[in-house]
């Protein structure tokens, strides 16, 4: 492993105390880390859970899978659970847990951040501080969709709403414009490239606040290439239909967008029923799936961010299967 992402994977779990007290485990339980990551969060999760648990770590890039493996083995034979580790993505839940052959699941935990190790490689192209090819592609071997086709075929029209929809960049028009303008001349094949047309569409007065004027504009880029709203969906369903009685679903979003889907899902499955307001009895039969743990979504302690910046965005909700 790089020197790059050995140092990545060493990163802070986001609200790990929350998370350890919302997910409820116990010992010899199944747990779901969809998100797995460096095993920040089941590292600790793991020694709760102990010899006789199982453990099951979903995430899709090599790097990190390898990472966590190290980490989670180094844990001693008397503590660690069962390890099952997964390349897939959580969107493709069903699928991952058919494999590992679990017949239900006690708790799982998403959370929903582009790793570190991905975001600072060049080669990926998530990057908009760091020069490399338009890429952004989460799997590389199964999406064939990159931010070079995005930027270069779509029309100004899309341009406008996924940028807008996708990050909230009050730009979002004039940077579509300047794009289209800009790929007339040449294709944009880099992350530079299309950093200097995003700088170029801000006015000057916008850009001295905010942080980096690529930054909405790259992470739109980023969902629409990965399909993350609709893979979100998808793992959140499946994980409901997946979670044993009692069990905790557990979701950390860092975009408005997502923490909506989470929000809208979770009410969606606890409030089912479809009868006219003033009914006095329920007569569609349709009971409550869930019930919501947060009725507000958990945010990071002033310490937390100062510790660990990457964290300042978080919103952790929580669900029980009911």
């Amino acid at each position: 492993m790089s020197a790059l992402a050995n140092q990545e994977f060493q990163h802070i779990p986001v609200l790990l105390p929350e998370c350890l007290e919302y997910l409820n485990l116990k010992p010899q339980q199944t747990f779901v880390d969809a998100t797995l990551g460096g095993a920040g969060h089941s590292f600790e999760v793991a020694q709760r859970i102990g010899r006789g648990g199982t453990l099951i770590g979903i995430d899709q890039d090599d790097v990190a899978l390898a990472a966590a493996g190290r980490k989670l083995g180094s844990l001693p034979d008397e503590v660690r659970p069962q390890l099952e580790l997964v390349r897939n993505n959580f969107g493709n839940m069903d699928e991952a847990l058919l494999s590992v052959e679990v017949p239900g699941v006690d708790a799982f935990l998403f959370d929903i951040g582009v790793s570190s190790v991905q975001i600072d490689t060049p080669s990926r192209g998530f990057s908009f501080k760091e020069d490399g090819p338009l890429d952004m592609r989460m799997d590389p071997g199964k999406n064939t969709l990159t931010a070079a086709e995005v930027v270069n075929t779509y029309n100004a029209a899309d341009l406008t709403r996924i940028i807008r929809a996708y990050s909230d960049e009050k730009w979002a028009s004039r940077i579509a414009d300047f794009i289209v303008r800009a790929r007339e001349k040449a294709p944009l094949e880099t992350s530079a490239q299309l950093v200097d047309v995003i700088k170029a569409a801000i006015p000057a007065s916008a850009r001295r606040a905010g942080g980096h004027p690529a930054k909405r504009t790259f992470q739109a880029l980023r969902i629409e290439v990965n399909g993350e709203l609709d893979v979100l969906k998808r793992g959140l369903e499946a994980a409901i239909r997946w979670a044993n009685p009692g069990g905790r679903i557990c979701v950390i979003s860092y975009h408005s967008l997502e923490d909506r889907i989470v929000k809208d899902m979770f009410q969606s499955f606890a409030n089912r029923c479809t009868c006219p307001p003033d009914l006095p009895v329920c007569m569609c039969g349709k009971k409550p799936i869930l019930k919501v743990i947060t009725r507000k979504p958990v945010t990071p302690t002033a310490e937390e961010i100062a510790r660990n910046p990457r964290a300042r965005s978080a919103k952790l909700r929580v669900a029980e299967k009911l």
